[in-house]
């Protein structure tokens, strides 16, 4: 028989390591055996909805889908108690975290679908089904795109990067040698580019510096892309690093992995993101690689449609996050 267990902070009994800022954590246990689980936000920094209270559920994962029923059903129980009127999953806290599940293998949905790339969230197949068998209905949409032409030029891009020298603008790479300066100014302009984001929130700079310096050792400079201002400002950067999972996997490393694309709002820095990622693939395209991947686009983002036009890139894997009113 099922039974259903929610943990509070400081979590310290809780059967997991459930995410310090998490308000709850509900685990569904068989025979003294974890079979569903999950956490919850309700209060905090947590992202919103119009009209809505919001209450945030992640750090999924399920065994047995006859649990999960009883798991998604109690932790809807919990939300409504604390006010919440729409729940949001999968999402672990906010979208600076790991969140949505993969619905589908790209345009090319088959069972011989590529493996995951390097740091891609991965889910078993049965978890979208099991969301949407609890009521939940589809929120946003996502895609990671590939391109294998690296020889296309944006036939702007010439005419851009004239105009953007004239303003000022310089491009160069990362600079391991002062980590910690680069990533703080990333920080600070992610924080001002990301804000009008679908469900942004903001992080604390330690989190965030914390979750690039764990990937620092694995990047390449050459293909980061940092713009500055004439006063030596950051207005745009490109952060990428190539796909370890295919070294990993004993072929040879194919493929670049766009990350983030992010350019101060306004008008004069029209075309820097376009721009950047020109010279990440072209960098790219001169160490080897022959393919570009950008990952994790909300469909409805500039990004994505840059990826579309720039190359021809064709959708490697979709994912989905969900909502369900309560």
């Amino acid at each position: 028989m099922v039974s259903i267990t929610v943990y509070t902070q400081p979590f310290v009994n809780a059967p997991f390591a459930v995410l310090p800022d998490a308000d709850a954590a509900v685990v569904a246990t068989e025979n003294e055996t974890i079979v569903a689980r999950c956490a919850l936000w309700w209060g905090g920094n947590i992202p919103t909805l119009p009209g809505e209270r919001s209450g945030i559920i992640g750090q999924y994962e399920a065994t047995q889908d006859g649990a999960t029923a009883m798991l998604l059903d109690h932790s809807f129980g919990e939300l409504k108690k604390y006010g919440c009127t729409r729940a949001i999953g999968p999402m672990d806290g906010n979208t600076w975290r790991r969140y949505r599940f993969v619905t589908s293998n790209g345009d090319n949905d088959s069972d011989s679908a590529e493996p995951l790339f390097f740091l891609e969230p991965g889910n078993p197949s049965a978890y979208p089904e099991q969301f949407r068998a609890a009521g939940f209905t589809p929120l946003a949409t996502y895609s990671s795109r590939v391109t294998d032409d690296m020889t296309h030029r944006d036939p702007r891009a010439e005419r851009i990067a004239t105009r953007i020298a004239g303003a000022g603008v310089m491009l160069r790479p990362f600079d391991t040698a002062r980590l910690d300066s680069e990533l703080h100014r990333i920080y600070d302009l992610s924080c001002v580019s990301f804000r009008d984001n679908f469900l942004y929130t903001p992080l604390p700079e330690a989190e965030f510096v914390g979750s690039y310096q764990r990937i620092v050792p694995y990047l390449r400079p050459d293909l980061t892309v940092m713009a500055e201002n004439s006063n030596g400002e950051l207005v745009g950067f490109l952060f990428a690093l190539p796909d370890l999972e295919e070294a990993r996997r004993g072929e040879t490393p194919r493929t670049v992995i766009v990350k983030t694309v992010a350019v101060l709002p306004g008008r004069e820095w029209a075309g820097l993101g376009m721009l950047l990622l020109d010279r990440c693939q072209s960098a790219a395209r001169d160490a080897g690689f022959t393919r570009a991947l950008h990952a994790l686009m909300h469909d409805s983002n500039a990004s994505r449609n840059l990826s579309v036009v720039y190359g021809g890139a064709r959708a490697l894997r979709r994912y989905t996050l969900y909502e369900r009113a309560l």
